[in-house]
């Protein structure tokens, strides 16, 4: 991962929301909010949370007596996170690093974080920070995809900007967001940080969108995708995401289009 992997400014935030979670993330919100409101937790504590999507999902299942302290590393998309939601006393906002996290030892029952661990410079350091501050007993769950051959959308973009920059092609979705698929890796690295025991389920969706250019635009408008085509030539944006729109649609047509999409979720117990 590079160290443009992990900031998200501009007018990411937005169409990174506008878009991306609709066509990817909403699913694994529902799911990943239904498995935490079933463990009951009292004190939850979201990393990563990007624009907030889990945190819709998850809050109106939580009791009234809960506190849930929801972090992101990116001022910027936690900005955006907290216009989203609706006002919520059991709510706190706070910029904080997975890596080094400014909570108490044993605060929280519940630790979550979707589509996040990707992102992370050292996993095991975020993974045992993860540990220190659940409870005996508490839980990590957690999400990332899988393998980019596994994510139709995504792959189809990966190779059709490799057509436009032959000599440079941009590989930000394959290397980070789909960079982090190994299951017995991400076992051992979660075993190592000292969870005792790790579950791992994998899930396949649909990602649906009601034409081609609205995946196109998600993946290089919505992502960092979007800075490795302007560091490229800064005048092809525009004229990139419609050449991944037409690669889109030559596969699945012109009108409303869906492709599989396939992700690990992951719980960790202490």
């Amino acid at each position: 991962m590079l160290e443009t992997d992990k900031v998200f400014a501009g007018s990411v935030p937005e169409n990174y929301d506008r878009y991306m979670v609709p066509l990817i993330f909403e699913p694994y919100a529902a799911d990943l909010a239904g498995r935490a409101a079933s463990f009951s937790p009292g004190a939850i504590l979201e990393t990563a949370a990007g624009t907030g999507v889990v945190t819709r999902a998850l809050a109106p299942r939580l009791p009234s007596g809960a506190s849930y302290v929801v972090t992101d590393l990116n001022q910027p998309m936690l900005d955006y996170a907290a216009l989203r939601q609706a006002p919520d006393s059991r709510i706190q906002w706070r910029q904080a690093d997975a890596l080094a996290l400014p909570f108490e030892n044993a605060a929280f029952d519940l630790v979550c974080c979707q589509f996040g661990a990707m992102f992370f410079a050292d996993r095991p350091a975020a993974y045992r920070e993860a540990r220190r501050v659940l409870k005996s007993g508490g839980r990590f769950l957690l999400s990332v995809w899988d393998r980019i051959e596994e994510n139709v959308f995504a792959d189809e973009v990966t190779h059709a900007l490799a057509r436009i920059f032959p000599d440079d092609p941009p590989r930000f979705l394959a290397r980070t967001p789909h960079g982090y698929h190994d299951k017995e890796l991400i076992r051992s690295e979660l075993t190592g940080a000292g969870f005792s025991h790790v579950m791992i389920e994998t899930r396949a969706e649909q990602s649906r969108a009601l034409s081609p250019s609205i995946p196109a635009v998600a993946y290089c408008q919505g992502t960092l995708l979007r800075n490795e085509i302007v560091a490229r030539d800064p005048t092809k944006l525009d004229a990139a995401t419609d050449y991944a729109a037409s690669a889109i649609a030559e596969r699945h047509g012109g009108g409303e289009v869906a492709a599989k999409i396939q992700a690990h979720v992951i719980v960790a117990v202490v």
